[in-house]
């Protein structure tokens, strides 16, 4: 597979974030801090420069949209000082986007979630200080449960109207949460757990973003049931036969049908290996045929 390699970002397509044009993959930047898990208190540091290669390299590939966020560290690694250090000054074409409302203690266990405007505000001002920048392109208040997000929603658009925040999107939420937003300040994208196999519930909400002109930003999108831990365990059967097909790894399969399912669905699969990350985004070339979206379908729907 080695003509993958020349594969860029841009066989991806394109869809706007706000009133900036990203490719439809990007990187997401929680598997680089660390070997193994991600968000572990007790996670092995990956290789310094390793992870700048592969922040590099992604880059140089047309990757013009990372996802990252201020709890996305290892002991003596950080994502945002990694992004820092591999990519500042940054490219005026780069979307930088981060996420505020979970909280981990120096020690690496969670504490509780950001929800007043002051801890939410503190937040934000973190990743500045992390990422070197004066605003922060992107960001997205990540929510537990199903309550009220009015208040932590509005925190983000004063911030927003006072020019440390540019654009707003949401992760983790549910219908109600998004149109409850939409009454506060502009949603750029939706951030939720999707691929193949995720729940009539997240399906809906995919498609409502789209009706809206809302990016849908999946998460997990080849790791699944697997989340932070990574993909594992067996693949449907359905999955396997399209990739034995056409000679392409299985990662690749999910990430190209995540990509048919909209043309406002934008991927952000991470890693801290640069094969990993050229095969990944070799998958925005894959046109799946009607055929193998059938196939892949009904393994989604179980």
């Amino acid at each position: 597979m080695t003509s993958d390699t020349t594969v860029t970002a841009a066989a991806s397509g394109t869809w706007n974030l706000g009133d900036r044009t990203v490719h439809r993959i990007g990187f997401g930047t929680m598997r680089l801090p660390q070997t193994g898990p991600a968000l572990m208190p007790d996670a092995v540091p990956r290789d310094r420069e390793q992870a700048l290669r592969v922040l590099r390299r992604a880059v140089e590939l047309g990757v013009n949209h990372i996802d990252t966020a201020a709890f996305y560290f290892s002991p003596l690694r950080s994502a945002n000082e990694l992004i820092n250090r591999a990519l500042a000054p940054y490219a005026d074409d780069l979307v930088i986007a981060t996420k505020v409302g979970p909280a981990r203690g120096p020690d690496g266990h969670w504490t509780e979630h950001a929800r007043t405007p002051a801890e939410l505000r503190a937040q934000v001002e973190e990743n500045l200080r992390q990422l070197g920048r004066d605003h922060l392109d992107l960001v997205n208040l990540r929510i537990l449960g199903t309550d009220s997000i009015a208040e932590r929603f509005g925190a983000l658009a004063e911030l927003r109207q006072a020019g440390l925040i540019r654009r707003l999107g949401l992760s983790n939420i549910h219908a109600h949460q998004l149109a409850e937003a939409l009454t506060i300040a502009p949603v750029t994208c939706v951030q939720n757990p999707y691929g193949i196999g995720a729940s009539p519930a997240q399906d809906e909400l995919l498609r409502l973003c789209g009706e809206q002109g809302i990016a849908f930003v999946p998460f997990y999108a080849i790791a699944g049931d697997g989340r932070q831990g990574g993909a594992g365990g067996t693949e449907p059967a359905q999955v396997r036969a399209v990739a034995e097909a056409r000679g392409i790894s299985t990662a690749r399969v999910r990430l190209a049908w995540t990509l048919h399912r909209g043309p406002h669905v934008l991927a952000i699969p991470g890693t801290g290996d640069v094969a990993h990350l050229e095969d990944n985004l070799a998958a925005g070339a894959v046109r799946l045929t009607p055929e193998e979206l059938a196939l892949l379908d009904r393994a989604h729907t179980g």
